[in-house]
């Protein structure tokens, strides 16, 4: 009879502690640990497959070159914005038509990126404002809000990951909308 041996992930801080003792094992540790997460996250942005598995090489260079200095206190909160932002940079370049485009043009009305507001408040002033409206939901709300506009994740997803309809989706992702924009506005955001 053989025995099998399953491959058991180290824990998020020895792996950060192996980026910080410069140690090549920590990316082979990184992907073994949130490669499919990372891959899901560029996925729902880039969609082509090639272009996912670039993002996450992508990723974990960036990762390699960010720690040190950076000490994350969430290793899969940093690694998951590192790829995102990567997958939008490349999704750009690419200008592919995706879920991005789609959650992105939902918020069209809200988010405008004139210079009216660039001259108002500057983007971190933006960030959190929203932040402070999204602490501020019921949790199930918040879910819908980051799963489509942070992670863009298909509608579909959405509402089979919390037992929901589509259009029960569709709704709270309008009421959040008209809720986001309303606060907004009372805080002076020219939209």
């Amino acid at each position: 009879m053989e025995l099998q041996t399953v491959a058991l992930s180290l824990d998020d801080e020895k792996i950060i502690a192996l980026y910080w003792a410069r140690d090549e094992k920590a990316i082979t540790e990184t992907d073994k640990k949130y490669r499919n997460y990372l891959f899901c996250v560029a996925r729902n942005i880039l969609q082509a497959q090639p272009d996912c598995e670039e993002c996450l090489n992508d990723t974990y260079l960036a990762a390699w070159n960010g720690m040190p200095p950076a000490m994350p206190r969430v290793l899969k909160a940093f690694l998951s914005t590192i790829a995102r932002r990567i997958a939008i940079n490349r999704y750009h370049k690419n200008q592919r038509h995706s879920e991005m485009t789609v959650a992105l043009s939902e918020l069209e009305d809200i988010l405008s990126d004139s210079e009216d507001i660039s001259a108002q408040l500057d983007a971190r002033e933006l960030g959190s404002a929203i932040s402070a409206f999204l602490r501020e939901l019921p949790q199930r709300r918040r879910f819908v809000f980051i799963s489509r506009y942070y992670m863009a994740e298909p509608i579909d997803t959405i509402a089979k990951h919390l037992g929901l309809s589509r259009s029960m989706v569709n709704k709270e992702l309008a009421a959040v909308r008209k809720d986001l924009k309303e606060k907004l506005e009372s805080e002076g955001y020219a939209l």
